[in-house]
């Protein structure tokens, strides 16, 4: 099995694109989503066993997460649903260029509320990797369950991955850059987007940065660029995979779709060109989908998309 833990919330888009949300205007979801949330429903679309541990309120938006991660084939088991608290919620717009403005109701959500309870101990116990969102920690409470969840699972022989998956709206959290340098010292693999790279280490180029992430013992690295591919990186080679091409309608979620096909590609024994080539496929179909985790995909799927540009 594969784990995680985190943010479970919907996600409601503008229809027009432009900057923030200061005037009225057409809006379309709910969709499930939440960066954990994403990621191990495309790890359950490719067949891999997998589990969440995370928190939804009681309510339609609760349900429709926990709805869609269980006919996915997530094991839910540990979302604990709280009643006093309603599912956290992201709004987001995308402006010409195709940045995003967001509103989050996270930290003060249910998701703000998860912890490992004796269920989510039976998941990482049942779990030989675990998979951290830099986005997961938002707050002191999160942070502990993170490194409670990763002692846990390392304990038992498992690997940690780790995503930063940074957003602006959310460094002002006390001690989440503490918490994100403390999980990069403890992933085997890490798995930056761009900027990213240089945001976690001293360094001022690439190059440099890649040397101090795999000089603390991270077994690999493997940077996203979206339309501009993917790299991987370990003491003894590089590897770059060119991207797929794809029509961009909604980019949310992609880099997590990505990130899981090549965890659960890499898990299951395929090769490390093999593993990049459908996590580009995996990026390639989300961004191609409306909603943050309607693209998740199949292995017919991708083998689709890669037999196509072969």
């Amino acid at each position: 099995m594969i784990a995680t833990l985190g943010e479970i919330v919907v996600e409601i888009i503008a229809e027009t694109p432009g900057v923030g949300f200061r005037a009225p205007q057409a809006l379309v979801g709910p969709f499930p989503s939440g960066a954990p949330a994403i990621f191990i429903d495309q790890v359950a679309r490719l067949g891999q066993p997998a589990g969440i541990i995370g928190c939804v309120g009681d309510d339609d938006f609760g349900r429709l997460n926990i709805d869609r991660l269980r006919a996915d084939g997530v094991d839910v088991s540990a979302i604990e649903i709280v009643a006093d608290h309603p599912t956290g919620s992201a709004f987001v717009r995308y402006r010409e260029d195709g940045t995003r403005d967001f509103v989050f109701n996270i930290r003060h959500s249910a998701a703000g509320r998860t912890r490992i309870t004796e269920a989510g101990r039976i998941v990482l116990a049942a779990s030989r990797h675990l998979h951290v969102m830099g986005s997961s920690l938002f707050s002191p409470a999160l942070i502990a369950a993170a490194q409670q969840a990763v002692a846990q699972v390392k304990a038992a022989g498992g690997s940690i991955s780790f995503d930063p998956n940074l957003r602006r709206e959310m460094l002002s959290s006390p001690d989440m850059l503490d918490a994100m340098a403390s999980l990069l010292r403890a992933c085997d693999l890490f798995l930056p987007s761009g900027a990213e790279l240089t945001v976690m280490t001293e360094a001022k180029d690439e190059t440099a940065a890649i040397r101090e992430i795999l000089g603390l013992g991270v077994g690999a690295v493997v940077v996203k660029r979206g339309a501009g591919g993917a790299s991987y990186h370990d003491p003894a080679q590089t590897l770059h995979m060119a991207a797929f091409d794809a029509e961009e309608i909604d980019p949310t979620g992609a880099g997590d779709c990505f990130g899981a096909t090549f965890v659960t590609c890499r898990l299951q024994g395929r090769g490390i060109a093999d593993s990049l080539r459908f996590a580009n496929a995996s990026g390639a179909r989300a961004v191609s989908v409306r909603g943050p985790m309607q693209g998740a995909s199949s292995f017919a799927e991708l083998e689709a998309i890669i037999g196509r540009a072969a």
